[in-house]
């Protein structure tokens, strides 16, 4: 059983990463409905939470349906992600993640993100003072170094568990690679292989499919995986691998009905947590993924970005089933 703190997760648990303007309630919701086992908010700006700021403040909205979900946090200020981490619990999550990993420039260049990588013994101050400011479980998310000269993450993963994180996530790439390339998981197996680390590791990075879970878990030997790219459009990836896992067999893909009606489900949740208008605006960005593969179907598309109302989207949803789906005989 693999735990963070007091949260038991399973012999062997699916996470979705946090990710900006993806890993909304509702995106988190159908994830959670097709078998995530832990989810993480998109991550927030302790500077923005600081100023009040109302996307900031919006991202703390979490569901009893989520848990167990986390809050994931970054900032470049050890005194303010102290502060933002109290803010944070006030919500009631059931953990605190720090983001040590993510690469783009208008957050690594602040000093944040991945750009800690840098310089360990702040990010040790900064873990550090978080820790102290929760009563929570404190996990944290990282990659393996800044660049191939610095893969930091074995001495990283020693440090930070050192001053109490409960569970550590690392992406298998370096903060110049960005997404590119393929990721190596062999550090962070290396991380895994250490008697000194008794922390649940979670490696992230390019499983895409079940096939992949199943190798990456025996041949790197960590607690857990977690998923971020492939769930987008795709969320019922996560009961996909854990059938795969217990059968050695692949689930017939959902068809375009059952893809259709988790669209609806993640399109009625948008609308329940931001109402009528934002709700169907914040969907837009959602229906490419969705139906990704479908030949001829940008009128649907556009006509879908266009939609004003649940009613009218729901019409349209229903005409791409007429449309697309193959004849029965």
């Amino acid at each position: 059983m693999v735990k963070i703190g007091n949260i038991e997760l399973g012999d062997f648990p699916l996470l979705l990463a946090p990710m900006e303007d993806v890993s909304d309630p509702p995106f988190r919701a159908v994830c959670k409905e097709n078998g995530a086992d832990l989810m993480y908010t998109e991550f927030i700006s302790s500077e923005g939470l600081i100023r009040d700021a109302a996307k900031s403040v919006q991202k703390l909205d979490i569901f009893e349906y989520e848990r167990p979900v986390g809050i994931q946090l970054f900032g470049s200020d050890i005194e303010t992600m102290g502060s933002c981490s109290e803010i944070a619990s006030k919500v009631n999550p059931d953990l605190i993640d720090i983001n040590y990993g993510c690469p783009v420039k208008n957050v690594a260049c602040r000093g944040a993100g991945a750009a800690l990588l840098q310089d360990i013994p702040k990010m040790v101050k900064m873990t550090e003072a978080v820790v102290k400011s929760t009563h929570l479980p404190v996990t944290v998310k990282t990659r393996l170094g800044w660049d191939e000269s610095t893969k930091n993450v074995q001495e990283v993963a020693e440090r930070l568990q050192d001053i109490g994180i409960q569970a550590l996530s690392v992406h298998g790439r370096t903060r110049v690679q960005m997404y590119k390339g393929s990721a190596d998981w062999t550090l962070i197996a290396k991380i895994k292989d250490n008697p000194r680390i008794t922390i649940p590791i979670f490696g992230n990075g390019d499983v895409d499919t079940p096939e992949k879970a199943v190798e990456y878990r025996d041949r790197f030997g960590v607690d857990g995986i977690m998923i971020g790219r492939a769930t987008i459009g795709n969320p019922w990836i996560f009961n996909e691998i854990k059938h795969y896992m217990k059968t050695g067999e692949k689930l017939t893909p959902p068809t375009l009905a059952e893809r259709v009606e988790v669209c609806r489900r993640h399109l009625e949740f948008s609308i329940r947590w931001k109402g009528p208008v934002a709700g169907v605006f914040e969907m837009r960005r959602h229906y490419t993924n969705y139906f990704r593969g479908l030949e001829n179907f940008k009128p649907f598309r556009m006509r879908l970005v266009e939609g004003m109302s649940f009613e009218e989207l729901d019409g349209i949803l229903n005409e791409v089933v007429h449309e697309f789906s193959e004849p029965v005989c």
